[in-house]
């Protein structure tokens, strides 16, 4: 069954295109470690909440954007092992300056359970999902 990795990332004032670059160096390396997808999508309409919203997840600053991201891996095995080998990888190391506080961006891995669309990632019924 697929596995996303989703992200919420903080970007610094004016570093959209170097942080789209980045992402775009990056994602060859995630296929080639399995990832069957991969979206990177910047702010366009992420209002400010009254109780919480994507700037206080992220403890954003003053002209920070935003950017929502998620990675679908065929199965949370996969992504476990690309992981691994990911972090092993000379590649993966940042070339110059990186245009986010990596210490604020927000991570976590998701098992899919409803799904509607064009995309063919596998869902789970209730009866194959593990207890919570």
């Amino acid at each position: 069954m697929a596995y996303i990795d989703g992200f919420v990332i903080p970007v610094a004032p004016g570093k959209k295109e170097e942080y789209r670059k980045m992402a775009a160096e990056a994602a060859p390396l995630f296929m080639e470690y399995g990832a069957i997808e991969i979206v990177e999508c910047f702010e366009d309409d992420v209002p400010d909440g009254k109780v919480t919203d994507f700037r206080r997840a992220v403890a954003a600053e003053p002209g920070e954007s935003i950017v929502f991201s998620w990675i679908v891996y065929p199965s949370k095995a996969v992504r476990d092992e690309a992981n691994k080998k990911m972090m092993e990888d000379e590649r993966m190391k940042p070339k110059g300056e990186v245009p986010f506080n990596m210490q604020r961006l927000i991570f976590g891995g998701f098992e899919p359970i409803f799904q509607t669309g064009s995309s063919k990632i596998e869902v789970a019924d209730e009866k194959e999902r593990e207890p919570a």
